[in-house]
């Protein structure tokens, strides 16, 4: 009993503590600290009402959805706003707002987040920031030259839980961690290309809708369903690990200092090459990046899985069955493990080390997401989730699902943005955009 409560009182002497971070420059024309903001929502149904919701303290100028349904509804909350069905034509009016929170499809995050940086306007933008791997490169570059207050939508990225994560992982509590194992159970569920076309709704702006994508008829299952829908689609997202990993990838990327790695390797289910995979997700997909050594971090094996699959149980700590986890991650460390997700996490071993002293707190406490990232615009306080650590996270991510797409392990030349061993990587690191599409 007494190992018990020593756990118990280890968790609970958790603190927080200041630590000095960059400062961020205002963007020009933005609200002075204490001023309400003036923002743009680009998505405005969906995910985006959530956003929007948590950004509703500021002034709402504009909206721009390119269903009229979800503008309309948006709309009713903030009459005042301007209403837009093409982002494009709204930024034409960029004088009249501070800030973007864009919530659109996947394959238009990049597009609009980097034109709003463009502008000199500080971005939110769900996640993941891009839709590509060379996407994920120019929104990063973008960021750093523009110095405007940039946010990804990782929610759990404020939370406490995986703050003292980092932490413990940082002040070596398992010491030299060599490999990190991160699953999600969500399945893929590979759809088949509808084969007939619809008469798209008058309500909805098809073509606008598609944005950068090739261009094809309309039909509902292109664009409905979310994370089981669009998101399952390669020419519109990047299945689950395009979603979840953003939220679940970021904390072993955070505690392990990690940036680009040196190879990818991926397997799923339908294989690679098979019919299926062409155009949809995998049922289940695996990746493994190898990162180099980084000053006295030691090399580092970060492995992804979804759907069905686990890390190896010969893997899983005495007593945990990860199956039991629809989430988390393991870290294998050279004095021990630790399994986490977003609210619980076990020091592996645990209730042995009587004498275990957690860590001085480095990380502050979030004042909550949204306003992080609103202070972020108003006073240039830091954001943790910018475009520059975001920009690394997602290129990483997607990395693994070109390694799926040519089948083979790749290997990375990051100043290049090239697969040193294979050159038909260049399509999917870089996709083509339809005729009048750039960023």
């Amino acid at each position: 009993m007494k190992g018990r409560a020593s756990r118990r009182e280890f968790l609970k002497k958790a603190s927080w503590a200041g630590a000095g971070l960059l400062v961020l420059s205002r963007a020009a024309g933005a609200a002075e600290a204490g001023d309400k903001l003036n923002i743009a929502i680009v998505g405005a149904g969906g995910r985006g009402a959530g956003n929007t919701a948590g950004v509703a303290s500021e002034n709402i100028v504009a909206l721009c959805d390119v269903n009229d349904n979800n503008l309309a509804a948006a709309a009713k909350g903030f009459p005042k706003a301007k209403t837009y069905s093409d982002w494009r034509k709204m930024y034409d009016d960029a004088k009249d707002f501070d800030a973007v929170v864009c919530s659109t499809t996947d394959h238009t995050h990049a597009l609009v987040s980097v034109a709003a940086m463009k502008l000199g306007k500080h971005v939110y933008c769900e996640k993941p920031v891009a839709h590509s791997v060379h996407e994920a490169r120019v929104v990063r570059e973008t960021y750093l030259k523009a110095k405007v207050a940039t946010q990804m939508g990782t929610q759990i990225h404020a939370e406490r839980n995986y703050r003292r994560v980092v932490e413990l992982i940082q002040s070596g509590a398992i010491g030299a961690v060599s490999e990190a194992h991160v699953w999600c159970n969500r399945p893929g569920p590979c759809p088949a290309p509808p084969k007939d076309t619809r008469e798209a709704p008058k309500t909805f702006h098809w073509d606008l809708w598609l944005g950068p994508a090739p261009e094809r008829p309309y039909h509902p299952a292109w664009h409905s369903g979310g994370c089981m829908g669009w998101e399952q689609w390669w020419d519109f997202g990047n299945g689950c690990i395009g979603d979840m990993g953003s939220h679940l990838i970021d904390l072993a990327f955070w505690a392990l200092n990690l940036r680009h790695p040196a190879t990818a390797e991926a397997d799923g289910d339908p294989k690679s090459g098979d019919p299926r995979v062409k155009d949809a997700y995998p049922h289940w997909l695996t990746v493994c990046w190898e990162h180099p050594a980084v000053g006295e971090r030691p090399p580092v094996k970060l492995f992804w899985y979804d759907g069905v699959k686990r890390p190896p149980e010969k893997l899983w700590p005495p007593g945990l069955d990860l199956n039991r986890w629809g989430i988390g991650l393991l870290f294998i460390g050279a004095k021990g493990k630790l399994v986490a997700e977003y609210g619980r996490l076990f020091l592996v071993p645990g209730y042995e080390w009587q004498d275990f002293k957690p860590p001085t707190t480095t990380i502050p406490p979030s004042g909550g997401h949204y306003s992080e990232w609103l202070n972020g615009c108003k006073k240039g306080t830091p954001t943790l989730c910018n475009f520059d650590y975001s920009g690394l996270l997602v290129e990483n991510n997607l990395l693994g699902t070109v390694a799926f797409r040519v089948g083979k392990k790749l290997e990375w030349d990051p100043e290049a943005l090239k697969a040193k061993n294979c050159p038909e990587a260049d399509a999917f690191i870089r996709a083509p955009y339809r005729e009048g599409w750039t960023i």
